[in-house]
């Protein structure tokens, strides 16, 4: 499972460390792949999103906020 991260790099998103993921559901079968806690697979679409390049990376999430990029 994948979210798609609305950042542009993957250098803005480890800039949002501290604060709520900005993503998009990606699920087609209608069940909400975000968690708040635990390590999440994102990526940013280019052509979904129309914001930057594309990227992929984990992001760990404590408590609803981000707390590490990789």
């Amino acid at each position: 499972m994948t979210l798609i991260a609305r950042y542009p790099s993957k250098k803005e998103c480890k800039a949002a460390i501290g604060q709520p993921l900005h993503y998009m559901e990606t699920s087609m079968f209608g069940g909400p792949e975000y968690r708040e806690n635990g390590t999440l697979t994102v990526a940013n679409r280019p052509h979904i999103t129309h914001l930057g390049r594309e990227w992929f990376g984990q992001v760990t999430l404590r408590d609803g906020l981000i707390v590490k990029v990789t």
